[in-house]
């Protein structure tokens, strides 16, 4: 008890009627009005303007003070319901690439600026807007690929998915090392699939193609869609680029409310150096496919367990309009859960291929799961048909699909023959028809 009283001794006030005044009350310091110059205009120009500046696919720019000001109770609205920017996995499964997810910190200081009247703070403080290149960014192609003729684009009507097939002047082997896409008009565009064909499985030069290009591809080159930088293999694992092959590009056209064109390019860099790894796509897709009207929780599951270890680069989701969750997860050998993608609001009007910060080491006979949501009922916005139909797969607008596809790296090359006879055989066995029983 003495030890007590003379610790207590030690401060001011603390013992009964000690005439020592009592320490100071702290006040936290007051919150500040964010203003657009310190708080806003990073936020919008780490986030926001590869989007939304002149020329590109967004419908206004948000690289100035007056761009954003009169847009102001918009960007708060949009952010906090995680509409914009556009970023569907879900946080603390993935560490992707890219990210375009606002931290909640961001969203709040976006609102308060709206609330308070969307000030303009001191224009010295203001940091200076990112610049976007008009000019090829990885410098001058070694091989340009130029849509022969431009695409009409009509100013109204649903969304185009269109297919183009377009000969290369590659007159022997060669290895791609990067690939970039060029609209000619990004405001209609709203992404690209670029794939190499050299069986010249298709002769016409166009051909409408939503779903799927209507082909099986030699090779796929990767994506683009608005604020993508180019693509760039994995070194080790430039893509080989068969004499003679055609260039086939999928792409999203979107109508503005007027007439547009677009002539899309294509640049090419080659290396000489053969690729001594491989990106393969390890796909875990299912037909199995058969929602009934009405139906809103309707659940595919499908599953691949590789034979070799891999390295997962990157993973490329794919469903229709009825699809709202899509989950892929890897189960180690020691019973281990590896999670590969949640997305709990999948839009097809945002589609994206999503790539690991780090790459993901899944060991040989790891079971690649995948589990996607349908809903079919008069409740989801997006359903194609009013009222609810019967809806199986299919390549379709109104038909559905279920696809998962990992980008993967084998740890060892030479076991390669190895996962693709495995992957053959999961291919023949939907053929055969064992993946059209409807999910129980």
């Amino acid at each position: 008890m003495l030890a007590l009283l003379l610790a207590a001794a030690a401060i001011p006030g603390a013992i009964p009627g000690s005439t020592s005044a009592p320490p100071p009350v702290l006040t936290p310091p007051p919150v500040l009005t964010p203003v657009f110059t310190k708080d806003v205009a990073p936020i919008l120009y780490r986030r926001c303007a590869t989007c939304h500046h002149e020329g590109e696919v967004a419908p206004f720019p948000l690289l100035t003070y007056e761009d954003a000001r009169k847009r102001a109770r918009l960007i708060a609205d949009v952010t906090a319901s995680r509409r914009m920017p556009p970023w569907k996995p879900v946080e603390g499964y993935n560490h992707f690439a890219g990210s375009r997810r606002l931290s909640d910190a961001e969203i709040q200081t976006l609102r308060r600026w709206a609330a308070a009247g969307a000030p303009q703070g001191n224009p010295a403080l203001l940091p200076k807007a990112p610049a976007f290149p008009d000019d090829w960014q990885l410098g001058t192609p070694d091989l340009v690929v130029q849509l022969p003729e431009s695409f009409d684009v009509p100013a109204d009507g649903g969304d185009l998915y269109e297919c183009f097939i377009v000969p290369m002047d590659v007159p022997r082997d060669r290895f791609i090392r990067a690939v970039e896409f060029r609209p000619s008009n990004r405001r209609v565009v709203h992404h690209a699939l670029l794939f190499t064909d050299s069986a010249q499985s298709r002769h016409e030069p166009r051909y409408p193609c939503f779903g799927s290009v209507g082909l099986l591809p030699t090779e796929g080159l990767g994506g683009w869609s608005p604020g993508m930088a180019p693509i760039r293999l994995p070194e080790g694992a430039a893509v080989p680029l068969a004499a003679r092959s055609k260039l086939v590009a999928q792409v999203h056209y979107h109508p503005d409310g007027r007439p547009e064109r677009d002539q899309w390019t294509v640049g090419l860099y080659f290396t000489d150096r053969p690729p001594v790894r491989r990106v393969v796509d390890v796909g875990v897709a299912s037909k199995r496919i058969d929602i009934p009207p009405g139906e809103a929780h309707y659940v595919v599951r499908e599953h691949f367990t590789t034979p070799i270890a891999v390295d997962a680069i990157g993973i490329i989701p794919h469903a229709h309009l009825l699809c709202r969750e899509m989950r892929g997860w890897a189960i180690l050998p020691g019973g281990k859960k590896q999670w590969l993608l949640n997305l709990r609001d999948w839009d097809f009007n945002w589609q994206d291929q999503f790539q690991y910060a780090q790459p993901i080491r899944l060991p040989a006979d790891s079971r690649i799961e995948m589990e996607f949501v349908y809903d079919n009922s008069a409740a989801n916005p997006r359903n194609p048909n009013s009222p609810p139909e019967r809806v199986t797969w299919g390549a379709g607008t109104k038909d559905e699909m279920a696809g998962l596809h990992v980008q993967a790296i084998p740890v060892h090359m030479e076991e390669l023959p190895e996962l693709g006879k495995a992957l053959w055989g999961a291919v023949m066995r939907s053929v055969g028809g064992s993946f059209y029983r409807p999910e129980k």
